[in-house]
């Protein structure tokens, strides 16, 4: 069998102040503080949103830092290339949200699918994760197939006042 060797990743996670930095879209200050090089996509506007709800979560409670949203980083070139984690830790009920964004100029080359893998099979290993949930916009068919190549089931859908309409779906731990 021919074909390009799977990427491999690994998150990265990042401390409230980091957090912060990329939420004011500040680059410099947060790459001072980071433990890898990061990118101008993740501290663009698309992403800053999502930088200011986790940088509350640390602030709040720092153990959240090692479960919410790191950097998908490239083992093998170095680099951030996008961002990905869980929205916080389990639930009492055992359940877990993945959320995840691949910088546009390293979409379709495998690290979207490295991301998710690392994720479930850490929720794999942790006792307290018996459901994983992906939140996924109608219109994102490349996510929706890799929902559905990972098992991931259509159990319903809700209103996400930022993202608007997302498909939910769910697996087993």
């Amino acid at each position: 069998m021919t074909g390009a060797a799977p990427v491999r990743v690994r998150i990265v996670q990042l401390s409230a102040p980091i957090f912060e930095a990329l939420a004011r879209q500040d680059l410099a200050a947060a790459e001072a503080l980071s433990p890898v090089p990061l990118s101008a996509y993740l501290a663009g506007p698309e992403n800053a949103g999502v930088w200011r709800r986790r940088h509350l979560q640390a602030s709040a409670d720092l153990a959240e830092a090692d479960w919410v949203t790191g950097i998908v980083w490239d083992e093998d070139g170095r680099r951030s290339v996008g961002r990905a984690g869980f929205h916080g830790r389990p639930s009492p009920s055992g359940l877990v949200e993945i959320g995840y964004a691949i910088d546009p100029a390293f979409r379709r080359r495998g690290f979207a699918t490295a991301a998710l893998s690392v994720l479930l099979d850490r929720a794999a290993r942790e006792p307290a994760v018996r459901t994983v949930l992906l939140s996924i916009g109608p219109d994102n068919a490349a996510s929706l197939a890799l929902a559905h190549r990972f098992g991931f089931t259509l159990v319903g859908e809700q209103w996400d006042d930022e993202d608007g309409l997302e498909l939910v779906h769910e697996r087993a731990a």
